[in-house]
């Protein structure tokens, strides 16, 4: 869907390589993306020691009503059911938030280091050095079965951060400009290489993470464990696109879809499919999805009635993630024209039946990407009716009820418009009113993802009139309905269009093909200013109306 975001595939090493650190680190912030972690550190210590104290109890309160006892040896089950439901998910967190400071104080360093801010840089690389260690030993608690590599990495930085700090003390025992001055460089390539087994070191254990979890789906029948870990690997993949990678590349893709194909497991059909979504917002997830059949497993899975309607919805999360038009590596994706047939036939029933918002949400977007893969989409749709049911969808408010919403709807119905007969599909279904009606789209928050999604309903739904309007029915209907005085109005006023210059182009093309249907419907002024120059000279006037209102 459209907010999803696109990554380089970059590892951590790779990316702390090079001579000047403070861009590497601020790389390794992009890619660990740790609003949670920063969150953590305003929380009360008291407060976070009794969370963890209710998850701790909880476990042993279900261990004695099992009639399990709780001891040292091996119990496998008990094991994994704390591993995946409190180390992993809370402790990584912390790890993170370690790994957040430390990212942030690297780059402070070589900011201060720039300046020639000396006493600054080794205060700075003392503390550095206290939260290596302390990572390094909290991760060590409640982490098992660390490989030797693991162990070597962390001594390997462990002693670089102390020759680290030694280096920077003994800058503090010269005044000597010209001696600083050919230390910089040494001291320079030793921040690298911090910066470097950091980066290396983080890599090794998310991997080790995320090995852990996949080892608990594997290895364990229990529905109740396997929910922990696959709650595990959510959480790990809403850090960022290089956990995603991470995860797919260790088999996370072929795990999911296991389960999705065991009727005995069918409870966790919507967890697990939601945690795939977040996987394939990456190339390497959804390569993995393609080797192991995953478009037939969810094309079967949105064609059986006997599952629930949570599971279909995030069955059609997966299809809207893997078809989104802003990734550009699905071209390979061939087993998906082979059952786009019915997969879309499922995703209109869908939408059809949705019985909320957010279901209905979930459907429209899988549509709207489909109709941008592949063009015989459009004609599928035409065939199954799907203009008449999310025009009677919009009209309930219960269901269509966000900008967003009605983004997915106008995109389909955009997309559809190239068609000759989707016009007289919009006129039954009263669809002309409801693109005028979107033609005033605008937030009620403020928010800058629902302002950026007011404006493409307003551009959509005028792209869809321009279109539909070479239907002289389609035409006429819209000049009745006043949709040239609103158009004018988008093209001269800026704040009506939010200062978008696609909506104005939009709105520009839909104006010129209704005054050709109904020049009388135009003032003078307009139709010199707006309809008769050249579509670049009348997209200038506007946009430099714009500028002298400043």
């Amino acid at each position: 869907m459209e907010q999803i975001d696109i990554t380089g595939n970059i590892g951590f090493g790779q990316m702390l390589q090079g001579k000047i650190f403070c861009c590497s680190a601020l790389l390794i912030l992009a890619s660990l993306s740790l609003p949670s972690s920063m969150h953590l550190i305003q929380v009360d210590s008291v407060q976070r020691w009794m969370e963890d104290l209710k998850l701790m109890t909880d476990c042993e309160c279900m261990c004695i009503l099992q009639s399990k006892p709780i001891s040292i040896e091996k119990d496998e089950h008990n094991e994994l059911l704390l591993s995946s439901q409190y180390s992993t998910c809370d402790n990584l967190q912390l790890l993170l938030k370690r790994a957040w400071i430390i990212s942030t104080e690297l780059t402070r360093i070589a900011q201060k280091l720039e300046k020639g801010r000396w006493q600054r840089v080794h205060s700075m690389t003392v503390r550095v050095n206290c939260h290596v260690r302390s990572m390094i030993n909290e991760y060590n608690t409640f982490t098992r079965n660390a490989s030797e590599e693991m162990h070597q990495l962390e001594k390997l930085l462990i002693d670089k951060c102390s020759e680290f700090t030694a280096f920077t003390e003994r800058c503090l025992q010269t005044e000597d400009e010209e001696i600083l001055e050919s230390m910089k460089s040494c001291i320079n390539k030793t921040l690298t290489t911090v910066a470097q087994y950091f980066g290396q070191l983080i890599e090794m254990v998310l991997t080790h993470e995320a090995q852990n979890l996949l080892r608990q789906i594997e290895l364990s029948g229990s529905p109740y464990v396997m929910e922990s870990a696959i709650s595990g690997l959510f959480s790990l993949a809403q850090e960022g696109a290089h956990l995603c990678r991470i995860i797919a590349k260790e088999g996370g893709v072929v795990a999911l879809f296991k389960i999705c194909r065991q009727d005995c497991f069918r409870c966790l059909y919507p967890q697990a499919l939601r945690t795939l979504a977040s996987i394939c917002c990456v190339e390497e997830g959804i390569h993995q999805l393609e080797k192991v059949d995953g478009i037939l497993c969810l094309a079967d899975i949105l064609t059986d009635n006997s599952h629930s309607e949570a599971t279909h919805a995030e069955a059609a999360a997966v299809i809207a993630q893997i078809t989104s038009p802003h990734l550009t590596f699905t071209q390979h994706l061939s087993s998906f024209l082979e059952n786009m047939e019915e997969i879309l036939t499922a995703l209109v029933k869908l939408c059809q039946e949705a019985s909320s918002g957010e279901v209905f949400l979930l459907a429209s977007a899988a549509l709207a990407n489909i109709t941008f893969f592949d063009t015989m989409a459009c004609e599928i749709l035409l065939q199954l009716n799907a203009t008449k049911i999310l025009l009677a969808a919009c009209s309930d408010k219960g269901i269509v009820d966000t900008p967003y919403s009605r983004d997915q709807v106008v995109t389909i119905l955009a997309n559809m418009s190239v068609l000759d007969q989707c016009a007289s599909e919009i006129i039954q279904g009263n669809g002309v009113q409801l693109l005028m009606e979107m033609l005033f789209e605008k937030s009620s928050s403020g928010n800058p993802a629902e302002v950026a999604a007011c404006e493409r309903v307003q551009q959509k739904s005028a792209v869809t009139l321009a279109r539909l309007s070479r239907d002289p029915e389609v035409a006429d209907a819209a000049v009745k309905l006043s949709c040239i005085p609103r158009l004018i109005k988008l093209c001269r006023s800026p704040t009506e269009r939010n200062n978008s210059d696609s909506v104005l182009v939009a709105c520009l093309a839909a104006l010129r093909r209704l005054a050709i249907m109904s020049p009388d419907g135009l003032e003078d002024s307009d139709f010199q200013q707006l309809v008769k120059p050249r579509l670049v000279d009348s997209f200038l006037l506007c946009t430099n109306m714009e500028e002298s209102f400043v």
